[in-house]
């Protein structure tokens, strides 16, 4: 079991787990609550550059089409096949098999994002 108090988020309800400079990306299990069941994702290539801020994949819902937004820069070193093969992870297993890509990047711009008090008063406690 994931222990969610030593992640980092984002505001695009993201997490981050951090391995040296290897940074793991899901989205909350707030965020794969809000969209509801997942049935489509698209995530960058292995090798390609993402920017902080700037989309860089895509997750579908029966309720709607959201985006994902790279947590850093950093490269994708890679991706989850199983959740692209099976999209249900993002909701059943968010924290574990519902990860998403990982990324190398500089292990400092990872410290600068939100803990889990900060994330849970952006979200309203849920």
């Amino acid at each position: 079991m994931t222990d969610t108090n030593a992640l980092k988020y984002t505001a695009e309800h993201e997490w981050i787990a951090l391995d040296g400079d290897v940074a793991t990306v899901g989205i909350t299990d707030y965020a794969a609550d809000k969209l509801g069941d997942v049935v489509f994702v698209d995530l960058p290539a292995v090798d390609s550059g993402v920017s902080a801020g700037q989309v860089c994949g895509e997750i579908e819902s029966t309720k709607s089409v959201g985006e994902l937004y790279a947590p850093v820069a950093g490269d994708v070193v890679a991706v989850n096949d199983a959740v692209v093969d099976d999209p249900s992870l993002v909701n059943s297993s968010p924290y574990e098999d519902g990860w998403l890509l990982k990324l190398r990047v500089d292990p400092a711009a990872v410290e600068r994002l939100l803990d889990r008090a900060a994330y849970e008063a952006l979200t309203g406690g849920e």
